[in-house]
C-alpha cells in the first residue's frame, strides 16, 4: 500500500526536506498505513503523500497533533518553525506546485513582470543577464506555466506593478514594448485585474520587495522572494498579514483603466 507513496526528500537539501523526510520515518517506523496517519493530522490519505514528498507542508496544528501522539517533545513543532523561518533555495518549486492549483492569486511585483506574464524576449533577457545556463530551456518553462492565466478554470488574477517594471527597459525598447503590449492584452482577461504602483505613490509598503499571496483549495498561503532563494508562509496569521500588505499597496495603485492608459503612455515614450 504504502510503496504509493512519492520518495521523500533529501532531508539535507533543506529544513522542509528534513520535515518532510521525517512526517515518513516516523510513520514507517511506527507501522502506520498512510491513512492512519491521516486520521492523526486530520488530512486523507493523498494528502499524507503529498506532506512527505515536501509539495504540502504540514500546519502548526498538525505539528502538534505529531508530537503529542508519538511523544516527541517537540520535534515536529521545532522543525516546522526553524524552517518556516529559514531561507529555502528550493522554493521556486514549491511555489509552481501551488500555482499551477491555485484559485486566486494576489501578487506584487516592483522591478519585474512575474513569469506568467512575461514574452519570451523578456524572459530571455533577464535569464541572459543572470547568466542561466540552459536559456532557451528555461525560456520555455516559463512559457509553460502560463497555462495557468489560460487555463479552462483559471484562478483570478490581481496584479499589482510598480512602475519601474513596465518602463524599466529590460532587453532593449523593442522587447518592452512587446512585453507592455502583452500586458495590455492579458489584462482584458475577465479573471485578470492589473494595476500600476505609479511612481508618484512615493513610500509604500512594496518596496520591501515582491511576494504572492495564494488560495489553493486547503488553504492560504504566501511566497517571499529574494535572491537565490525565498520563503513558503504558511501560519495563517503572517499570511493574513501579507493579505492586508497587498491590500494597502492596493490602494496607492492607479485604477485597471488609469493603469492601462499609462502602460500605454510609457509605450509611446519607448518608441
Amino acid at each position: 500500500m504504502d510503496g504509493r507513496f512519492r520518495e521523500s526528500p533529501d532531508p539535507m537539501e533543506s529544513m522542509w526536506a528534513w520535515l518532510a523526510f521525517d512526517l515518513r520515518f516516523y510513520r514507517l517506523k511506527h507501522g502506520l498505513s498512510g491513512e492512519r496517519f491521516g486520521r492523526i493530522i486530520g488530512v486523507v490519505r493523498s494528502t499524507v503523500s503529498r506532506l512527505e514528498s515536501g509539495e504540502l507542508k504540514i500546519d502548526e496544528k498538525q505539528a502538534m497533533a505529531l508530537d503529542e501522539y508519538f511523544d516527541t517533545g517537540g520535534h515536529f513543532l521545532r522543525l516546522r518553525t526553524y524552517a518556516e523561518l529559514g531561507h529555502d533555495p528550493d522554493w521556486q518549486k514549491q511555489y509552481e506546485i501551488f500555482e499551477a492549483r491555485a484559485t486566486l492569486m494576489r501578487l506584487y511585483h516592483g522591478q519585474l513582470v512575474p513569469a506568467i506574464f512575461q514574452t519570451p524576449a523578456y524572459a530571455r533577457a533577464l535569464l541572459m543577464s543572470g547568466r542561466w545556463p540552459d536559456i532557451e530551456g528555461a525560456v520555455a518553462a516559463r512559457m509553460a506555466r502560463q497555462a495557468v492565466v489560460h487555463r479552462a478554470d483559471p484562478p483570478d488574477l490581481w496584479l499589482l506593478l510598480a512602475q519601474s517594471a513596465i518602463d524599466w527597459p529590460v532587453g532593449g525598447p523593442e522587447t518592452m514594448r512587446e512585453q507592455n503590449a502583452h500586458l495590455l492584452e492579458v489584462s482584458e482577461q475577465p479573471n485578470v485585474t492589473l494595476r500600476v504602483v505609479p511612481r508618484s505613490a512615493g513610500a509604500h509598503q512594496g518596496l520591501d520587495g515582491p511576494f504572492m499571496v495564494i488560495r489553493v483549495p486547503e488553504r492560504d498561503l504566501a511566497f517571499v522572494e529574494a535572491p537565490g532563494g525565498g520563503r513558503l508562509v504558511l501560519g495563517t496569521g503572517e499570511v493574513q498579514e501579507y493579505g492586508v500588505r497587498f491590500d494597502r499597496i492596493a490602494a496607492e495603485a492607479l485604477s485597471p483603466g488609469a493603469s492601462r492608459t499609462l502602460i500605454g503612455q510609457v509605450m509611446e515614450d519607448l518608441a
